[in-house]
């Protein structure tokens, strides 16, 4: 293989290619059909070679255009799984060459390619290729693809298989410092593994998201999450939500060293690292700021409304 001119081979595949009988319509018998489909698959047997002789070079460009072809080939001959397979080689070989557009748009398609021959992990998995290559560079290109990846599992009842992928979105709203956004992929977490009976997962996601309120210094929001959460029996009656009562309790009576302890405590060192960074560092304001937020928002007694 590593003797093949890959040139010769891509020069072989597109004169076969060209040779398309769309062009003549008027050829279009059975047998131009077997003779197209024929061509087709030599062409993209052509290609396939020089995209692996290419790669063995370290000719990435032209590996990757090579393999876009021979995806392209084996959609023609209705061969999506080994089209969706080429299309990944394409996306890595753009990621190598730091053609960000490309590596989103070929993993994407890969999934799409996936999807048609009903395989929903794969496609998924493929979305979250893209999504991993994008976190440093482009990373709400990379929060779109991780939240589509999680669709796919979700639409095709695999909660279970998208909790890596909920905590991958997590930790980038939470490095962009989008608080509000990471506690609502993580109650979304929560309902997932809900529906996959997964209790422990749903109940530390339900308090992983109280504590990014509260790192927030939105202590409304926190006791709100929590009253939402605690309507939910397995949550109700789970350490985690002990834990959340504590920490709450602490926050309402000002009480600095008691959210430092709690921070510490076992329930919270068994969350996701992400999480437990930002508990440590509990409180994040002036408390005395949050009551007084907390006096403001109580509507004053008039006694002339007797009604």
């Amino acid at each position: 293989m590593a003797n093949s001119d890959p040139d010769k081979l891509m020069i072989k595949g597109d004169k076969l290619w060209r040779s398309d009988p769309i062009y003549s319509l008027q050829s279009r018998t059975k047998l131009s059909f077997t003779r197209w489909s024929a061509d087709w698959k030599t062409a993209t047997s052509l290609y396939e070679q020089a995209a692996i002789a290419y790669r063995f070079r370290k000719d990435n460009e032209k590996a990757k255009a090579a393999f876009e072809k021979a995806s392209k080939g084996q959609e023609i001959i209705s061969s999506p799984w080994d089209a969706a397979k080429h299309m990944e080689s394409a996306a890595a070989l753009a990621k190598e060459l730091g053609h960000w557009n490309e590596v989103s748009d070929h993993y994407r398609r890969a999934s799409e390619l996936y999807i048609e021959c009903g395989r929903s992990q794969p496609a998924s998995d493929a979305v979250a290729k893209a999504a991993s290559a994008l976190e440093e560079v482009v990373p709400d290109e990379a929060v779109r693809l991780y939240t589509d990846a999680c669709v796919i599992l979700e639409e095709d009842g695999k909660e279970h298989m998208a909790f890596d992928l909920y905590r991958a979105v997590t930790s980038i709203h939470v490095k962009l410092g989008r608080y509000t956004d990471a506690a609502t992929v993580l109650l979304r977490w929560g309902v997932a593994a809900d529906k996959c009976n997964a209790v422990n997962s749903q109940c530390k996601a339900y308090l992983s998201a109280i504590i990014v309120y509260l790192y927030a210094h939105d202590f409304q929001q926190a006791q709100k999450c929590y009253n939402d959460c605690s309507q939910i029996e397995t949550f109700l009656n789970s350490d985690q939500n002990r834990c959340a009562s504590k920490l709450l309790s602490a926050y309402e009576e000002g009480d600095t060293e008691e959210i430092k302890r709690v921070a510490k405590s076992s329930t919270i060192s068994n969350l996701d690292h992400v999480i437990i960074r930002l508990a440590r560092k509990l409180p994040t304001g002036d408390l005395k700021e949050l009551k007084g937020d907390e006096a403001k928002e109580e509507e004053p007694l008039d006694e002339n409304d007797l009604t």
